[in-house]
């Protein structure tokens, strides 16, 4: 892991192989290591960076003021740090919501985006007393001991065909869930179709594609196809 200092802040990362950039952004409750399948297989044509997001891994806890922009900044220095001026940007669950306010506030430097398995949050997607239960469900359950917690939310992370190993890694980097970061993230681990589609109208020449039989970390439940979808859409926009 790389480390840097961002804001007052320990920003931890991992970089690895060579190309165009492309920056990965987890979800919450969880950090960089959900990415461990696209570190591997992505690197052979991209400078892969997955960081652990402020409040997450290994990672500084901000301050209980901490907001989106502030997460928007950190990434912002960051890929100064690291040298890039222009990434490709995928962002999953949460991840994919700072991945929009990136691109709201820098899009100069966006080759793409790609937004899996995400919303622009539960504001405007959802009925306000939905979103009210789901904040005031986030803050009681950040002071759950991992084993009370991991349990809760694993099973909201995959469809039925998830195999026993994907499960258990998933659980293991659950368990090291920060509850300052989860708090102050607070964002749903499951995205529905409807607002797929409604993404996808309403940005000029998007693609969805939908990965059959995985859930909402569908990184690590279809590897595979999913790394081929990110490659063969982020490689022809690499030289724009």
């Amino acid at each position: 892991m790389h480390r840097v200092k961002i804001n007052g802040l320990s920003v931890a990362y991992e970089q690895t192989g060579d190309g165009p950039a492309l920056v990965l952004l987890h979800g919450f409750i969880i950090d960089s290591r959900m990415w461990r399948l696209q570190l591997e297989s992505l690197s052979d044509q991209f400078t892969v960076i997955a960081w652990d997001a402020p409040g997450t891994g290994q990672s500084s806890d901000p301050p209980e003021t901490f907001g989106i922009g502030d997460w928007v900044d950190c990434l912002a220095g960051l890929l100064d740090a690291a040298g890039v001026q222009r990434a490709h940007i995928l962002g999953l669950s949460w991840g994919g919501i700072l991945a929009q306010e990136f691109y709201r506030r820098h899009s100069m430097r966006v080759l793409s985006l790609v937004l899996a398995d995400t919303y622009a949050g539960w504001k405007g997607s959802l009925p306000e007393p939905v979103v009210e239960e789901r904040l005031a469900a986030c803050l009681r359950d950040a002071s759950l001991p991992p084993g009370e917690f991991v349990p809760k939310y694993l099973p909201g992370m995959f469809s039925e065909s998830a195999t026993q190993e994907v499960q258990k890694e998933f659980a293991n980097i659950m368990s090291g869930f920060h509850p300052v970061g989860f708090r102050l993230m607070a964002a749903d681990r499951r995205s529905p179709m409807n607002i797929a589609y409604q993404i996808r109208d309403a940005i000029p020449g998007a693609r969805l594609a939908v990965i059959s039989g995985a859930g909402h970390v569908s990184n690590l439940e279809k590897p595979a196809q999913f790394n081929t979808i990110v490659r063969d859409f982020c490689l022809p926009l690499s030289t724009m």
